[in-house]
């Protein structure tokens, strides 16, 4: 039975947020703790009340003021939690230091922990392991202690649960400290070079796909914007969808037919969060080079939120981030069935730019976006007039296929073909057409 759970039932955790004075922010302390509520759950933790402090600057020692300490050790008494989660990351110090305040009775963890462990449990690859596995050590590293749950127990767990600080069985001792700090360096050392291996993989797979000439389409967006279930009701995928954060980790890729024929390759990578682990853009690089090399990105996203402003920010920080500023970007306005103001539609358009309002609930709008895309990516096309001898029918598919045909005419020589056609594939079909 894992630490996190105790006789079978679940844990109740209580929640920490801080709002900086002087500190301007488009997320108000209030949404932010509102979302880390919703990872609570997501990740099984019931939570049970929360609070905020208002601060000039953080406290070295415990974070938050020593009054808001005694504050929440009070609390406790009344509440029972087992666990309290701060909305900001912590220092290996600071997470000590708090757990002691409590006298070790109460797990301390932090945004970032828990945002792992759901990572963790959603990880159904083994490429969604590996980087899980690699950025779970990594914020585990500086946090060992002698308070340190044994590794043994540790590989392939949940950072929320017993997790990195977190109250467990006390170690031999600083040998055993600097046996398990090295097991780590080692174990990271070799997620690396495998993550590395999967990286060389999907290159030599978007090369391929690049002499193929199918255009890639990456869907970016905030977590739980709808980006599985508009990947399913354009694709006719099988992408698992559910109401909450992070409900699909690893990246899935499917063809899909544009109006006018051209076939495209839509790839649903992980969704965004504000504050979203360092560790994890780090451990995620081979997935978000997904983003990086695709053709057009199509920004889903819920329209319906509360601080849809705040999500289409953290989204934007997050591709500067990766690198990925100047692709060119189509805005899915999605959930437009749930609008409460359907009036209200015509001015978030104009808010967004290049901007579609559709239902992928409902299938609203699909065909209007999908048009659009298609409009984007054929201005990255080049004009063709070729001539392909009878022999090579393979290139007339190809040509059906991926790109825009204007005329087609049967002659002596071959199929005469004008139209459009990715740069990759006009290449090959001139070395078809000699």
């Amino acid at each position: 039975m894992e630490e996190g759970w105790k006789d079978g039932k679940v844990e109740r955790g209580f929640l920490v947020g801080v709002e900086f004075k002087h500190k301007r922010t488009i997320w108000q302390v209030e949404d932010s703790l509102a979302e880390l509520a919703q990872l609570a759950r997501t990740a099984g933790i019931e939570v049970v009340g929360q609070t905020y402090q208002r601060v000039e600057s953080i406290t070295p020692a415990t974070f938050i003021g020593k009054g808001k300490v005694e504050e929440l050790v009070e609390l406790h008494a009344d509440l029972s939690f087992d666990v309290i989660i701060f909305d900001e990351e912590l220092s290996p110090r600071q997470q000590r230091e708090l757990e002691e305040a409590f006298d070790n009775q109460v797990k301390v963890l932090d945004r970032t922990a828990l945002i792992l462990d759901i990572f963790a449990q959603h990880a159904n690859t083994r490429e969604g392991a590996l980087q899980v596995e690699l950025a779970q050590y990594e914020y585990r590293l500086p946090r060992l202690t002698r308070a340190w749950t044994h590794l043994a127990r540790q590989t392939g767990g949940a950072v929320g649960r017993g997790g990195a600080g977190g109250v467990g069985l006390r170690g031999p001792g600083e040998t055993q400290l600097e046996v398990d700090r090295r097991r780590i360096r080692e174990r990271i050392i070799h997620l690396k070079r495998e993550l590395e291996e999967v990286r060389i993989h999907r290159r030599l797979y978007r090369q391929r796909r690049r002499r193929e000439g199918i255009p890639v389409v990456a869907l970016v967006g905030y977590t739980n914007a709808g980006k599985s279930t508009l990947l399913n009701a354009i694709s006719g995928a099988d992408v698992f969808v559910a109401d909450q954060l992070f409900a699909t980790l690893d990246p899935t890729t499917r063809r899909v037919e544009l109006p006018r024929g051209q076939v495209v390759l839509f790839t649903d990578t992980v969704g965004f969060i504000q504050k979203l682990p360092t560790q994890l853009v780090a451990a995620f690089r081979a997935t978000l080079e997904e983003v990086t090399e695709a053709d057009l990105l199509l920004h889903v996203i819920d329209i319906t939120h509360p601080n849809v402003y705040g999500q289409v920010m953290a989204v934007h920080d997050t591709l500067v981030e990766i690198g990925v500023t100047e692709k060119p970007m189509v805005n899915a306005l999605n959930k437009i069935d749930q609008l409460r103001d359907p009036q209200a539609l015509a001015g978030l358009v104009a808010e967004f730019p290049d901007s579609v309002p559709v239902s992928a609930l409902r299938g609203y709008g699909l065909d209007v976006l999908l048009a659009r895309i298609e409009e984007i990516l054929q201005e990255g096309m080049v004009n063709v007039d070729v001539v392909i001898p009878y022999q090579r029918g393979d290139l007339v598919a190809s040509f059906h296929e991926r790109g825009q045909v204007d005329h087609e005419s049967h002659t002596a020589e071959g199929t005469h073909i004008r139209g459009r056609l990715p740069r990759e594939l006009a290449a090959q079909l001139e070395e078809g057409e000699r």
